[in-house]
């Protein structure tokens, strides 16, 4: 499955997206040596990454056509993630404009690495198409 729009940063780290529908995503990562940190685990900023897109694509799953932005975002840490990884993302809750989710990151072994939750605000699309610059499609004056 591919993920419906071009993420840079997505795709750079190779997140693989295999569930996108009714309220839950999920994602599978498989780290490289430079998504480390100095402890040869995966560095908190790339799972902070993944949990970020999971759950943003959790609550994208309800209204495909809309985006979302994230308003906030809190992660917990309960062990060094090794991978390969799969996140999952679940809606719990929305609004007309806002989506709240929480997300979790687990290891080969099924153990939970990370967990978060996040709010996020449902915005329009800009009219672009996958692997479209959108720098270079807005108008400026």
């Amino acid at each position: 499955m591919e993920f419906s729009v071009h993420i840079p940063f997505v795709e750079l780290l190779g997140f693989e997206l295999q569930k996108f529908e009714g309220g839950e995503a999920e994602i599978a990562f498989a780290p490289r040596p430079e998504h480390e940190n100095s402890f040869n685990v995966v560095h908190g900023g790339a799972s902070m990454t993944l949990l970020d897109v999971v759950m943003a694509h959790a609550a994208r799953s309800v209204e495909p056509a809309m985006g979302c932005v994230t308003i906030e975002m809190k992660t917990s840490f309960m062990r060094a993630a090794r991978g390969p990884l799969l996140a999952r993302g679940k809606l719990l809750h929305r609004s007309a404009t806002m989506a709240f989710t929480e997300g979790s990151i687990f290891d080969a072994q099924g153990q939970l690495c990370a967990h978060a939750t996040g709010t996020f605000k449902f915005v329009p699309r800009l009219p672009v198409g996958k692997g479209s610059n959108t720098l270079n499609t807005l108008k400026t004056d």
